[in-house]
Protein backbone atom coordinates (compact mmCIF):
# COMPACT_ATOMS: atom_id res chain seq x y z
CA UNK A 1 0.00 0.00 0.00
CA UNK A 2 2.85 2.48 0.91
CA UNK A 3 4.58 1.22 -2.45
CA UNK A 4 1.43 2.39 -4.17
CA UNK A 5 1.07 5.54 -2.20
CA UNK A 6 4.83 6.65 -3.30
CA UNK A 7 4.61 5.40 -7.23
CA UNK A 8 1.14 7.82 -7.11
CA UNK A 9 3.10 10.79 -5.88
CA UNK A 10 5.86 10.47 -8.12
CA UNK A 11 3.59 10.32 -10.74
CA UNK A 12 1.45 13.69 -9.26
CA UNK A 13 4.55 15.32 -9.26
CA UNK A 14 5.97 14.08 -12.23
CA UNK A 15 2.62 15.38 -14.25
CA UNK A 16 2.95 19.15 -12.48
CA UNK A 17 6.61 19.51 -13.31
CA UNK A 18 5.77 18.80 -17.07
CA UNK A 19 2.25 21.01 -16.62
CA UNK A 20 4.52 23.71 -15.36
CA UNK A 21 7.49 23.25 -18.25
CA UNK A 22 4.05 23.23 -20.79
CA UNK A 23 3.20 26.78 -19.32
CA UNK A 24 6.97 27.87 -19.57
CA UNK A 25 6.81 27.46 -23.39
CA UNK A 26 6.20 30.69 -25.39
CA UNK A 27 2.73 30.93 -27.17
CA UNK A 28 2.68 30.67 -31.49
CA UNK A 29 2.39 34.14 -31.59
CA UNK A 30 5.53 35.11 -29.67
CA UNK A 31 7.02 32.24 -31.37
CA UNK A 32 6.71 33.51 -35.23
CA UNK A 33 7.81 36.66 -33.62
CA UNK A 34 3.91 38.78 -33.89
CA UNK A 35 4.36 40.44 -30.09
CA UNK A 36 7.18 41.84 -28.51
CA UNK A 37 7.26 43.73 -25.12
CA UNK A 38 5.72 41.07 -23.47
CA UNK A 39 2.80 41.92 -26.21
CA UNK A 40 2.84 45.74 -25.31
CA UNK A 41 3.28 46.92 -28.96
CA UNK A 42 3.15 44.41 -32.33
CA UNK A 43 6.11 43.64 -34.29
CA UNK A 44 6.65 46.31 -37.20
CA UNK A 45 5.97 44.68 -40.57
CA UNK A 46 7.89 46.17 -43.46
CA UNK A 47 4.84 48.61 -45.47
CA UNK A 48 3.71 46.50 -49.11
CA UNK A 49 5.55 48.98 -51.96
CA UNK A 50 3.70 51.32 -52.99
CA UNK A 51 2.08 51.44 -56.76
CA UNK A 52 3.21 54.27 -59.16
CA UNK A 53 0.28 54.08 -60.80
CA UNK A 54 -1.07 55.75 -57.46
CA UNK A 55 1.53 58.11 -56.27
CA UNK A 56 1.66 62.05 -56.87
CA UNK A 57 4.23 64.75 -55.95
CA UNK A 58 4.34 68.03 -54.53
CA UNK A 59 6.36 71.01 -56.11
CA UNK A 60 6.45 74.84 -54.73
CA UNK A 61 8.43 77.73 -53.82
CA UNK A 62 9.43 79.76 -50.38
CA UNK A 63 8.77 83.25 -51.07
CA UNK A 64 10.37 86.13 -48.95
CA UNK A 65 8.19 89.54 -49.06
CA UNK A 66 9.56 92.62 -48.69
CA UNK A 67 13.34 93.30 -48.31
CA UNK A 68 15.38 90.65 -46.89
CA UNK A 69 17.68 91.12 -43.77
CA UNK A 70 21.13 92.19 -44.99
CA UNK A 71 23.76 89.48 -44.61
CA UNK A 72 26.56 90.07 -42.34
CA UNK A 73 30.05 89.16 -43.51
CA UNK A 74 31.90 87.09 -40.89
CA UNK A 75 35.52 88.26 -38.66
CA UNK A 76 36.84 84.63 -38.94
CA UNK A 77 40.30 86.03 -37.72
CA UNK A 78 40.51 83.99 -35.04
CA UNK A 79 41.77 81.32 -36.89
CA UNK A 80 44.20 81.47 -39.15
CA UNK A 81 43.50 78.82 -41.80
CA UNK A 82 39.87 80.32 -42.00
CA UNK A 83 41.52 83.45 -42.65
CA UNK A 84 42.98 82.52 -45.19
CA UNK A 85 41.03 80.08 -47.17
CA UNK A 86 37.73 80.16 -45.93
CA UNK A 87 37.10 83.27 -48.82
CA UNK A 88 34.01 85.60 -47.87
CA UNK A 89 31.80 83.82 -45.40
CA UNK A 90 28.60 85.40 -45.05
CA UNK A 91 25.55 84.99 -42.27
CA UNK A 92 22.75 82.20 -43.71
CA UNK A 93 19.62 83.10 -41.24
CA UNK A 94 17.95 84.75 -44.73
CA UNK A 95 19.63 83.67 -47.87
CA UNK A 96 17.09 85.05 -50.45
CA UNK A 97 17.58 85.19 -54.17
CA UNK A 98 14.89 87.22 -56.33
CA UNK A 99 12.60 87.31 -53.56
CA UNK A 100 13.11 83.17 -53.24
CA UNK A 101 14.07 81.83 -49.82
CA UNK A 102 16.83 78.84 -49.17
CA UNK A 103 17.30 76.58 -46.39
CA UNK A 104 13.67 75.91 -45.42
CA UNK A 105 12.41 73.10 -44.15
CA UNK A 106 9.25 71.51 -46.00
CA UNK A 107 7.80 68.03 -44.39
CA UNK A 108 4.46 66.25 -43.84
CA UNK A 109 2.77 67.39 -40.93
CA UNK A 110 -0.24 64.72 -41.46
CA UNK A 111 -1.33 62.72 -44.48
CA UNK A 112 -2.40 59.35 -45.76
CA UNK A 113 -1.14 56.17 -43.60
CA UNK A 114 0.93 55.24 -46.44
CA UNK A 115 2.71 58.03 -46.68
CA UNK A 116 2.79 58.14 -42.95
CA UNK A 117 4.77 54.37 -42.47
CA UNK A 118 6.33 54.46 -45.58
CA UNK A 119 10.06 53.08 -45.10
CA UNK A 120 13.01 54.90 -46.53
CA UNK A 121 13.62 55.31 -50.35
CA UNK A 122 17.36 55.76 -49.61
CA UNK A 123 20.05 54.46 -47.37
CA UNK A 124 23.15 56.95 -48.37
CA UNK A 125 24.25 59.00 -45.67
CA UNK A 126 23.28 63.08 -46.05
CA UNK A 127 26.18 64.86 -46.05
CA UNK A 128 27.03 67.55 -43.67
CA UNK A 129 30.56 69.18 -44.98
CA UNK A 130 32.81 71.84 -42.97
CA UNK A 131 34.52 73.97 -45.68
CA UNK A 132 35.75 77.37 -45.93
CA UNK A 133 34.84 77.19 -42.09
CA UNK A 134 31.25 76.84 -42.45
CA UNK A 135 28.70 73.89 -42.39
CA UNK A 136 27.75 72.83 -46.05
CA UNK A 137 24.78 72.64 -46.65
CA UNK A 138 23.33 74.83 -43.93
CA UNK A 139 20.14 73.12 -43.39
CA UNK A 140 19.96 69.12 -44.12
CA UNK A 141 16.95 66.61 -43.59
CA UNK A 142 16.60 62.90 -43.17
CA UNK A 143 14.70 60.71 -42.01
CA UNK A 144 14.63 58.82 -38.56
CA UNK A 145 17.29 56.25 -38.16
CA UNK A 146 19.06 56.83 -41.27
CA UNK A 147 22.52 58.22 -41.25
CA UNK A 148 23.69 61.52 -41.63
CA UNK A 149 27.77 61.90 -42.28
CA UNK A 150 29.99 64.06 -40.74
CA UNK A 151 32.93 65.53 -42.64
CA UNK A 152 35.81 68.29 -42.70
CA UNK A 153 37.13 69.55 -45.78
CA UNK A 154 39.38 72.04 -43.86
CA UNK A 155 42.81 71.98 -43.19
CA UNK A 156 41.84 72.88 -39.28
CA UNK A 157 39.98 71.48 -36.51
CA UNK A 158 36.42 71.30 -36.04
CA UNK A 159 33.94 69.93 -34.10
CA UNK A 160 30.24 68.83 -34.31
CA UNK A 161 28.07 69.57 -31.53
CA UNK A 162 24.14 69.15 -31.69
CA UNK A 163 21.81 70.72 -29.60
CA UNK A 164 18.73 68.64 -29.61
CA UNK A 165 15.42 69.75 -27.86
CA UNK A 166 14.15 68.52 -24.64
CA UNK A 167 13.13 64.95 -24.94
CA UNK A 168 15.17 64.74 -28.48
CA UNK A 169 17.88 62.89 -29.86
CA UNK A 170 20.69 62.61 -27.58
CA UNK A 171 23.13 65.19 -27.97
CA UNK A 172 26.50 64.55 -30.07
CA UNK A 173 29.85 66.39 -29.19
CA UNK A 174 32.40 65.20 -31.82
CA UNK A 175 35.54 66.82 -32.63
CA UNK A 176 37.48 66.51 -36.62
CA UNK A 177 41.09 66.59 -37.79
CA UNK A 178 41.50 68.73 -40.14
CA UNK A 179 40.88 66.90 -43.69
CA UNK A 180 40.34 63.65 -41.53
CA UNK A 181 37.68 60.50 -41.70
CA UNK A 182 33.77 61.52 -41.52
CA UNK A 183 32.12 60.48 -38.92
CA UNK A 184 28.43 59.19 -39.49
CA UNK A 185 25.36 59.35 -36.71
CA UNK A 186 21.94 58.40 -36.80
CA UNK A 187 19.21 60.15 -35.23
CA UNK A 188 16.13 58.04 -33.87
CA UNK A 189 13.69 60.45 -33.41
CA UNK A 190 12.14 63.40 -35.41
CA UNK A 191 13.61 66.79 -34.99
CA UNK A 192 12.90 70.16 -36.51
CA UNK A 193 15.93 72.82 -37.08
CA UNK A 194 18.09 70.85 -34.46
CA UNK A 195 21.18 73.47 -34.00
CA UNK A 196 24.64 72.78 -34.85
CA UNK A 197 27.47 74.42 -33.37
CA UNK A 198 31.44 73.95 -33.85
CA UNK A 199 32.97 74.63 -30.40
CA UNK A 200 35.80 75.70 -31.88
CA UNK A 201 34.34 78.55 -34.37
CA UNK A 202 31.60 80.15 -32.50
CA UNK A 203 30.32 81.88 -36.29
CA UNK A 204 29.88 78.46 -37.53
CA UNK A 205 26.26 77.11 -37.49
CA UNK A 206 23.68 74.60 -39.03
CA UNK A 207 20.54 72.98 -38.42
CA UNK A 208 19.74 69.05 -38.94
CA UNK A 209 15.99 68.21 -39.14
CA UNK A 210 14.75 64.64 -39.21
CA UNK A 211 11.61 63.45 -40.64
CA UNK A 212 9.49 60.84 -39.54
CA UNK A 213 8.62 60.02 -43.34
CA UNK A 214 10.92 59.72 -46.22
CA UNK A 215 8.75 62.70 -48.06
CA UNK A 216 10.17 65.70 -47.52
CA UNK A 217 12.89 68.21 -48.76
CA UNK A 218 15.05 71.57 -47.79
CA UNK A 219 14.85 74.81 -50.17
CA UNK A 220 17.45 75.10 -53.05
CA UNK A 221 19.18 78.95 -53.58
CA UNK A 222 16.13 79.57 -55.32
CA UNK A 223 13.51 79.02 -53.03
CA UNK A 224 12.26 75.93 -54.74
CA UNK A 225 11.19 72.20 -53.31
CA UNK A 226 9.76 68.91 -54.78
CA UNK A 227 8.56 65.80 -52.98
CA UNK A 228 7.90 63.06 -55.13
CA UNK A 229 6.55 59.60 -54.81
CA UNK A 230 3.76 60.48 -52.52
CA UNK A 231 0.38 58.17 -51.83
CA UNK A 232 -2.76 59.88 -53.23
CA UNK A 233 -4.62 61.87 -50.54
CA UNK A 234 -4.82 64.79 -48.52
CA UNK A 235 -1.43 66.10 -46.70
CA UNK A 236 -1.07 69.19 -43.81
CA UNK A 237 2.58 70.24 -45.65
CA UNK A 238 4.60 72.22 -43.28
CA UNK A 239 7.80 74.53 -44.40
CA UNK A 240 9.97 75.44 -41.30
CA UNK A 241 12.63 78.88 -41.15
CA UNK A 242 15.48 78.85 -39.02
CA UNK A 243 13.97 82.28 -37.85
CA UNK A 244 10.52 82.67 -39.09
CA UNK A 245 9.21 79.77 -37.77
CA UNK A 246 6.88 77.23 -39.11
CA UNK A 247 3.74 77.57 -41.60
CA UNK A 248 1.26 74.70 -43.15
CA UNK A 249 -1.16 74.41 -45.80
CA UNK A 250 -3.37 71.48 -46.73
CA UNK A 251 -2.63 70.02 -50.05
CA UNK A 252 -4.62 67.32 -51.73
CA UNK A 253 -1.85 65.17 -54.41
CA UNK A 254 -4.27 63.01 -56.87
CA UNK A 255 -2.23 59.92 -58.62
CA UNK A 256 0.07 60.68 -61.83
CA UNK A 257 -0.13 64.71 -60.93
CA UNK A 258 2.16 67.24 -59.33
CA UNK A 259 0.31 69.64 -57.10
CA UNK A 260 1.78 73.04 -56.60
CA UNK A 261 2.46 74.69 -52.85
CA UNK A 262 3.85 78.05 -52.61
CA UNK A 263 4.33 79.31 -48.89
CA UNK A 264 5.49 83.15 -48.25
CA UNK A 265 7.23 84.53 -45.32
CA UNK A 266 7.29 87.92 -43.83
CA UNK A 267 9.53 89.52 -41.78
CA UNK A 268 8.02 90.58 -38.40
Amino acid sequence: MKRMFGWLMTAVLAGGVLATLAGCKPSKAVREGQVVDNGTKPVEHAAPPLDPATLGSISGTVHFAGKAPERIKIDMSQDPVCEMTGGDNYTEQYVVHDGDLANVYVYLKSGPAAAMSAPPVSTAPVVLDQIGCKYVPHVIAVMQGEPVEFKNSDATMHNIHTIPTVGGNPSIDVSEGANGPPQTKTFDKPAIMMSVRCNNHPWMNAFINVAATPFFAVTDADGHFEIKGLPAGTYTLAAVHEKMGEQTMTVTVAPQKTEKADFTYFKK
